[in-house]
């Protein structure tokens, strides 16, 4: 372990989960006596984690799932005291609105891939089902590179598993599109397999009987898909966890654990090295105010990054700069139970793309949350997901209108004939970075060009993954460089 550091001061730029988990950290390796100050340009912390009323109960804004085969979130939550409010979500399944019809979201997939297509009944029709396999088995697989995996499903495949299974799927995760997301970023496990696999098929049943694995975009931020999107062996374990109340909690109860000085409403302008440290200009253009400290982390969106390492580290800053972002929005509803024909059992549905809904998922939040199922009396809880990637016109109607869409939509796929008794629309601009074909490279050459910087990390979904366990992580190693970097510093001084 490092050396406590004393009388140092680090800035954290950005007050998102990546940012307060990188302050929690910091204190960790840091000591009580380094003055760790985040740095938050909206009034509030915790990013795309937010919880707040609906119907007079706490209902996730953001990701309401905390992955629980990849430790860092879970442990996170722990640490910060919120280990006995950790809890799992019930054992039910989930289903595909698919032409017009609700069925079971099928099992045995990695990200919607499946194994074997002839199990896909309900889901493709026999014709696609047979085309599958024969397409499959007709060359061998050869993946040479990162591929975007809707392309390389459909070629093994066929448009409908592509369609109906995959794009909803990652839809879910990334509010992306398959044919243009990176296989080798979303999904490793299964890039790495397919490159020994003599089949697509053969690949997924490769990494379905595997450990479990916990690929970082696994639990979106903004995702209201229900789980199912890796495949493990049933005994290893509830795949995600939550929190009673909402995973909202999660940032303020991490804020306050790291006794870090946090700032909201701040903007900070530039960043700059200087012989001694770093130089933050924050505040209004007119008025500015400056910021010494002996070490920055940037936990901010690629785009703010991009600025904010235009002068430091200019050619991380033009990588993040070509990273595209998706825009979304979540619908939650309180609907009396009694106006749905069947009162809802499963977590939710999942919605492809090539139906033209609106929406794209729905999670039945009281279903899945049983602490929130046990508050909601007579009352459904759900969050029906809208938008993707260059949709970001279908979000611009008034929340109104939204409502009115997802309700329609709810009305279509399951009978519901009663009103609303609460609803609230979330939105999250440029939320999601997509994962685009070579992101792994990018990412690569942003940390390369950050490395040699002294004093400099970075953080945040755009880099590991956009999941909160993948996000703790890249904190915890933005957090180590600094603390390494701040203790050999400090070796050299006294030496």
């Amino acid at each position: 372990m490092l050396g406590r550091v004393s009388g140092v001061r680090v800035a954290v730029v950005g007050g998102g989960i990546s940012g307060l988990a990188a302050a929690w950290f910091l204190r960790q390796s840091l000591g009580a006596s380094a003055q760790i100050v985040v740095l938050e340009k909206q009034p509030v912390v915790g990013g795309h984690l937010r919880v707040s009323d609906v119907a007079g109960l706490p209902v996730d804004e953001g990701a309401e799932s905390l992955l629980a085969r990849r430790p860092e979130a879970v442990e996170l939550a722990r640490d910060v005291g919120l280990g006995d409010d950790i809890v799992h979500p019930a054992a039910v399944g989930a289903g595909l609105w698919s032409r017009g019809s609700i069925v079971a979201l099928p099992a045995g997939t990695v990200m919607g891939v499946p194994a074997d297509p002839a199990r896909l009944t309900g889901v493709l029709t026999p014709a696609e089902m047979t085309a599958a396999i024969v397409r499959d088995a007709a060359d061998p697989l050869s993946v040479d590179g990162d591929v975007a995996i809707g392309r390389l499903v459909r070629s093994r495949y066929g448009d409908a598993v592509a369609d109906r299974l995959v794009e909803p799927l990652l839809g879910g995760v990334y509010a992306g599109r398959a044919d243009e997301l990176s296989l080798d970023a979303t999904v490793p496990a299964l890039g790495a397999a397919a490159r020994t696999a003599q089949s697509l098929g053969e690949a997924v049943s490769a990494v379905a009987a595997g450990p479990p694995s916990a690929p970082g975009s696994a639990a979106a931020p903004a995702s209201a898909a229900a789980p199912g999107s890796a495949a493990a062996p049933a005994s290893a374990g509830p795949v995600f966890a939550g929190l009673t109340g909402g995973v909202g909690r999660l940032p303020g109860a991490v804020a306050a654990a790291s006794g870090a000085e946090v700032r909201t409403g701040v903007t900070v302008r530039s960043i700059e090295r200087t012989p001694d440290g770093w130089r933050l200009v924050t505040g209004p253009v007119p008025e500015p105010s400056v910021l010494e400290v002996d070490a920055v982390v940037v936990a901010t969106p690629a785009v703010a990054a991009a600025r904010l390492l235009a002068s430091a580290a200019p050619v991380a800053a033009a990588e993040l700069g070509g990273v595209e972002a998706a825009s979304m929005a979540i619908v939650t509803l309180a609907l009396p139970a009694g106006g749905f024909p069947t009162a809802p059992s499963t977590s939710g549905f999942l919605v492809p793309p090539v139906d033209g809904r609106t929406i794209k998922a729905v999670t039945y939040s009281s279903v899945k949350w049983p602490w929130l199922g046990g508050r909601a009396g007579g009352l459904v809880l759900l969050r029906a997901s809208l938008g993707r990637h260059g949709e970001a016109r279908a979000l611009q109607r008034d929340d109104d209108e939204l409502v009115a869409a997802a309700l329609a939509d709810v009305r279509g796929a399951t009978g519901y004939a009663g009103g609303v008794v609460d609803s609230r629309v979330t939105r999250w601009g440029g939320a999601l970075p997509q994962y685009a074909v070579g992101h792994l490279d990018r990412v690569a050459r942003i940390r390369a060009a950050v490395e040699p910087v002294p004093g400099l990390a970075v953080c945040g979904a755009v880099y590991d993954g956009v999941g909160i366990a993948a996000c703790v992580g890249a904190a915890r190693d933005a957090a180590g460089r600094v603390g390494a970097y701040l203790s050999e510093r400090r070796a050299r001084i006294e030496t």
